[in-house]
């Protein structure tokens, strides 16, 4: 199979939440459902294992088995996108090298955390597991969750290593986005990672979009993206605008909550979330529910 590169980079890639039995076990048949239903609405590639597959929540084995469950259900040519959110470089690696060998054929690295890095660390920890990474990495910046970002010059350094083809920026400071779109070229892909952003995002230069709602409507995600594309931006702003209040209520409390609860809507019964996560209050699971068949209706 040919190495993934930037420009393979590109459509709605769901950030699926993880699904499990009452045990905590993958519940891989609702898993491998829910990959299916995201390809059916057009989506171009998953991400498995990430913050709404409470990647802290799951032993490494489970992620295993997570990754492998998705790349299973995908084919060949679609992306399999796995989170990696340790916060050690061997952790990391390992659990990497471990994705890699189930399927997954790129990896997402986030900053490393805790720690508070220098600039030149973070540009020293890329690098080096760049290095190492059997598949293609992408950068995964989101400081709301780490408080840790990376500086747009850090990242324009980064974008030029041959194994880093692409970054999920979270960043919901669009001017630092401005900076960092500003400074890359073709080869490397800028991915939307904020559902609230998207059009915007898409709009300053991201390629396509890794999006959380998708796991539910991801035609209405795919259609939007392709309104951008076609250059009818107004058009797809309408469209998010009508997507607000199903965001509120699917981010209103700590995700995946809210959207595990009405995945039934979709024929996946494994709605458990994980320690520390409660689930979702049944007011809020309520209007989401009502907003996304509203959406899927329209």
């Amino acid at each position: 199979m040919s190495k993934l590169t930037s420009t393979d980079l590109k459509g709605i890639i769901p950030a699926l939440p993880t699904l499990v039995n009452a045990d905590d076990t993958l519940a891989a048949g609702d898993m491998r459902k829910l990959v299916g239903h995201v390809y059916a609405g057009g989506c171009t590639g998953v991400l498995p294992i990430g913050g709404t597959g409470e990647y802290g929540a799951l032993p490494h084995a489970t992620r295993v088995d997570a990754v492998a469950a998705c790349a299973e259900a995908s084919k060949p040519g679609d992306i399999v996108m796995a989170g990696v959110l340790d916060t050690g470089y061997y952790d990391a690696i390992r659990a990497g090298r471990d994705y890699a060998a189930a399927g997954a054929n790129c990896l997402l690295v986030l900053t490393p955390y805790y720690t508070n890095p220098t600039r030149a660390g973070l540009r020293d920890y890329f690098m080096r597991y760049a290095d190492e990474s059997p598949v293609p990495v992408l950068l995964y910046e989101i400081p709301y969750r780490t408080r840790v970002a990376i500086p747009p010059e850090v990242t324009h350094e980064l974008s030029r290593h041959p194994n880093i083809i692409g970054m999920k920026a979270c960043n919901t400071d669009m001017y630092h986005f401005l900076q960092l779109a500003g400074g890359v070229d073709d080869s490397f892909t800028i991915i939307s990672g904020e559902d609230s952003l998207f059009p915007l995002q898409m709009a300053s230069g991201a390629k396509g979009g890794i999006v959380v709602t998708a796991s539910m409507l991801p035609a209405f995600w795919v259609k939007m993206h392709d309104m951008v594309v076609a250059g009818d931006l107004a058009g797809a702003l309408a469209l998010h605008r009508r997507a607000m209040p199903m965001m509120a209520a699917a981010f209103g409390e700590t995700n995946p909550g809210p959207m595990k609860s009405v995945l039934d809507l979709f024929g996946i019964a494994a709605q458990k979330v994980l320690t520390p996560l409660d689930t979702c209050q049944p007011e809020r699971s309520a209007t989401l529910r009502a907003e996304v068949q509203a959406l899927l209706e329209s």
